[in-house]
């Protein structure tokens, strides 16, 4: 359990410095592990400004991780129209929204029971 653990938090580390590198908006970590009958364990959201942004933290999120962990999304979906994109790392999910994709789903609201972490950027 601990090894899982561990691989998850290295996973998450390099998510966030994926979404990072391209100026990623309003990162969040939402810990869905003492939620019952839940997908994944965690998911991460965040939101760009654009179609190309969207896009850019995708490529750099699977950049980031392949070049740190040599893992592969194992399923990646929402790419045609760049709006919500939504990574499938199994344990943890990524959400990268347009911004106002991102309020009118309030991913956050609909996990309100979840464990939120902000992540603070230097941008």
């Amino acid at each position: 359990m601990q090894k899982k653990q561990a691989g998850t938090d290295q996973l998450i580390t390099q998510i966030i410095r994926g979404i990072e590198e391209v100026k990623g908006n309003d990162i969040e970590i939402l810990d869905l592990r003492e939620i019952e009958n839940t997908v994944c364990d965690y998911f991460i959201i965040c939101n760009g400004t654009s179609n190309t942004q969207v896009n850019a933290i995708v490529n750099s999120v699977q950049k980031s991780v392949s070049k740190a962990l040599k893992e592969k999304p194992w399923h990646v979906e929402g790419s045609d129209n760049a709006e919500w994109i939504l990574m499938d790392y199994v344990h943890v999910v990524v959400h990268v929204f347009q911004k106002h994709i991102r309020e009118f789903y309030d991913i956050e609201g609909l996990w309100g029971d979840a464990k939120s972490v902000k992540i603070e950027t230097t941008h």
